[in-house]
């Protein structure tokens, strides 16, 4: 007695023909073996003429009308026919994954052009064996998981990609987003795997990431984002470090050789700190902390009109501002050629000693510094 049957050694088989090459030449009364998680079809003439569920089949009139109304009465059904049997994987095949081959491209609102790899997985089964075989499978002797599992992984990112473009602005919400995600593409997909005979039962995002580069850019918003206020982040940080100094010292202890060496640290670094922002407290249009403003201008010793701080001249008498010489005797300002006081006639060239002693004296002098006397002027 002839039996037909099929098992699935590896678990990853949808599809299995017998005989794997060509027809075979089938007897009526041999015996068809169908498992429950399998479904047989038969194939004459390379159409499909009838699918059997689980259980034992007798290939005769009885239980193959179609097969017996093709094939007629010459032979009284007792001769061999040539046809094929296709065995389907009915179970849930729960190892099937997908993802990215290359990065694919997403505008974002906040970090611009960046480029997105996808991974996750999904499950599905066969609902419908004559299309899935007529559709998916053709004349192949068997037919794998890997087989069909790129080919919905490029359905499955073109779906995704779509979503993305539609509704996330940008990446930094993703995370937020898979499980709505999830649900929202496998709606997408549904009608793409029916139209094959097959069900998409679970549909599953595990992660979208982006580039090293991305993830760097993302890493140092956060922690700006971390850090808020930098200038009181910094102010804050340099109290602390100061009071874990001071603490550092109270304790005294000989034996905290790292903890003085991280306070010398410290102090070394707020020593490049303070001048900053000291000098920032006394950037121009801000009053210096004695509530003292730099003088912009002067007065003229002569007739004491206000001039500028820069000025070379009094505009209202012409006094000499910047001081070259001044007069040792009445201390007028005096150009640096001059050889006599233009205000008392005073000789600039002129040797000074003193009469007491002849000790040289310095022009303004009014006692010697040699013997104390008063010097006599002439």
């Amino acid at each position: 007695m002839e039996v037909i049957e099929w098992f699935d050694e590896s678990g990853e088989e949808m599809a299995h023909r017998y005989p794997e090459k060509g027809s075979g030449e089938i007897k009526m009364g041999a015996q068809l073996v169908v498992r429950e998680n399998q479904a047989a079809i038969f194939f004459r003439d390379g159409k499909g003429l009838d699918v059997l569920g689980a259980g034992r089949h007798t290939l005769s009139t009885m239980n193959l009308p179609i097969i017996t109304k093709v094939l007629s009465l010459p032979w009284g059904f007792t001769s061999p026919f040539r046809a094929e049997v296709y065995f389907t994987n009915m179970k849930v095949f729960t190892t099937m994954k997908w993802g990215t081959k290359d990065p694919v491209a997403f505008k974002d609102s906040e970090l611009g052009m960046v480029r997105l790899r996808a991974f996750g997985n999904f499950t599905t089964r066969i609902t419908q064996p004559l299309l899935f075989i007529n559709t998916i499978v053709g004349t192949m002797g068997e037919y794998c998981t890997d087989n069909i599992e790129g080919y919905f992984r490029d359905i499955i990112i073109s779906r995704l990609n779509d979503f993305l473009g539609e509704y996330v602005d940008t990446i930094l919400d993703l995370p937020k987003m898979y499980d709505e995600m999830g649900e929202a593409v496998k709606m997408r997909l549904i009608e793409d795997f029916s139209k094959y005979g097959m069900e998409l039962i679970d549909f599953f995002i595990n992660s979208i990431t982006p580039p090293a580069e991305v993830q760097k850019m993302i890493d140092e918003r956060s922690g700006m984002e971390a850090v808020g206020n930098l200038d009181a982040f910094m102010k804050f940080k340099a109290a602390k470090a100061m009071g874990d100094a001071a603490r550092s010292d109270a304790g005294g202890s000989a034996g905290d050789g790292a903890a003085a060496g991280m306070g010398l640290g410290v102090g070394a670094g707020l020593g490049m700190m303070i001048p900053g922002m000291i000098g920032k407290s006394m950037t121009p249009g801000q009053v210096p902390p004695d509530g003292t403003h730099q003088k912009s201008s002067i007065n003229c010793p002569d007739c004491h009109t206000e001039v500028g701080m820069d000025a070379r001249f009094c505009h209202r008498c012409g006094h000499h501002l910047v001081v070259l010489q001044k007069c040792p005797q009445c201390e007028k300002n005096l150009n640096a050629t001059a050889q006599f006081c233009s205000n008392c006639g005073l000789n600039l060239k002129e040797k000074f000693t003193c009469s007491q002693c002849s000790h040289k004296l310095v022009p303004g002098t009014r006692f010697c510094p040699n013997c104390g006397e008063a010097v006599t002027k002439k």
